[in-house]
């Protein structure tokens, strides 16, 4: 418990109020309709803030009352929640038994490389649980904190190769892939994907390749992509707006890609898409 700490001085005095309580220890005040308003440890500051006060002026009215404790380390996860879609749920490790093992990926948001909090990642986890069959291999692009490639192994997949270029998030995706428990299935590769997935491609006959990142890098990568599908494979593109979706349709239709089943939540546009 902490003590709320209110001095209520009259109005020409409360600029030497303010000082005199924070030359007396004050760490910080908080002036709210003629009153300051501090947090303090115990009774003793809170009287010796209270004697600087009334030094000043006596006439001041003082109160004070216990505040809860508030660690905010940790207060922050209380504004995080869990995201099911479909049969999937994402969800931080303090709600984690709240849901069944088999269909939960469990990600840390404090590590902010990518969780179920965000639009596209739902709209490619909804998708993908049309498109992919057991013992798939699965190429997973921009993988982030790996969120999408861990959902492919617990839809089960057999191999998924997830694709990062961010060093950074590396050691992140790493962390999620052994703490979900699919490290067998799911190995995480560092580097562009323009070299991997090709290379990725020649070891396993890829099925199924995710790609949530912009439409920019999209357009750059989708002849990669099509060079290294297997035949019959399936991409689902995540990270583009529903206003550049005619565009995208467009430039698909024109690689010889036909659009398959789509999702839009927000402004983000979600799809599959075959060779025609």
């Amino acid at each position: 418990m902490t003590i709320r700490l209110s001095v209520v001085p009259s109005a020409d005095t409360l600029d030497a109020v303010s000082t005199a309580m924070f030359a007396a220890g004050a760490e910080a005040l908080q002036e709210a309709n003629g009153a300051l308003l501090t947090n303090v440890p115990d009774d003793a500051t809170a009287r010796t803030l209270s004697a600087a006060a009334l030094a000043i002026d006596p006439g001041a009215i003082i109160e004070t009352a216990e505040s809860p404790h508030v660690d905010w380390s940790t207060a922050w996860r209380s504004q995080i929640r869990a995201h099911t879609v479909g049969l999937l749920t994402v969800a931080p490790p303090w709600l984690a038994d709240s849901f069944l093992p088999e269909r939960l990926i469990v990600i840390d948001p404090a590590m902010a490389f990518g969780t179920g909090d965000h639009e596209t990642t739902r709209g490619v986890l909804r998708v993908m649980q049309d498109v992919i069959r057991p013992g798939d291999v699965v190429a997973d692009l921009g993988a982030g904190s790996a969120v999408l490639a861990i959902a492919a192994a617990k839809l089960g997949a057999a191999r998924v190769f997830a694709i990062e270029n961010d060093p950074d998030a590396i050691g992140n995706a790493e962390a999620n892939v052994q703490a979900n428990g699919v490290a067998q299935q799911v190995c995480v590769f560092a580097g562009d994907a323009h070299v991997l997935l090709p290379l990725a491609s020649l070891a396993q006959p890829v099925r199924v390749v995710l790609a949530n990142i912009v439409s920019g890098v999209i357009r750059e990568l989708l002849p990669v992509i099509g060079r290294s599908l297997a035949e019959g494979g399936v991409v689902i593109f995540s990270g583009m707006l529903v206003t550049e979706r005619d565009v995208m349709v467009e430039l698909f239709e024109t690689a010889g890609w036909a659009l398959g089943p789509e999702h839009a939540e927000g402004e983000w546009w979600t799809c599959s898409v075959v060779r025609s």
